[in-house]
């Protein structure tokens, strides 16, 4: 969906037709402007994001998958606000979702996998309160990213 942004101006003076520039200025100034605190903003990371480099330190993204392999002894690890981490070793994979705002840890993930042994980015993920079992909301997946351990050439 695209915004238009219609003006309709009648020859009645050069004031009016100036005010009509300003307000249409205004108008594709702001979010430029928006734009630039918001990126002042973003160069500080947040405990998630601190905490998902720790784990990606040393690692290599790999081309994004749409389905991963998922055994139950295999580690889960949720990163409040950030992404959800599956695996552990040399390869883990990143889930970031398509609102990694709603992630939380406090909530506990119930899936319908098309597919037992995997995940995939079609599956259906709600979330529920552990403790009193009510509907907290769905996580969209993305695509998974993996990043894989680089192994160090001095050996």
């Amino acid at each position: 969906m695209t915004d238009t942004i219609t003006t309709t101006t009648r020859k009645t003076g050069s004031l009016a037709a100036s005010a009509t520039g300003l307000a249409a200025l205004a108008l594709f100034a702001a979010p430029a402007a928006m734009a630039d605190d918001r990126a002042g903003m973003d160069s500080e990371m947040s405990k998630g994001e601190q905490r998902l480099a720790e784990m990606l330190d040393g690692r290599v993204a790999g081309e994004p998958q749409n389905c991963i392999r998922q055994r139950m002894s295999e580690r889960m690890t949720v990163i409040d606000e950030t992404a959800i981490v599956y695996g552990s070793g040399r390869t883990i994979y990143v889930q970031r979702t398509t609102s990694p705002e709603d992630i939380d840890s406090r909530d506990a993930m119930v899936s319908r996998r098309f597919n037992a042994s995997q995940i995939c980015r079609q599956d259906v993920v709600t979330t529920i309160d552990p403790f009193l079992g009510f509907f907290t909301g769905a996580v969209f997946f993305e695509k998974f990213v993996p990043y894989t351990r680089v192994e160090d050439s001095d050996g």
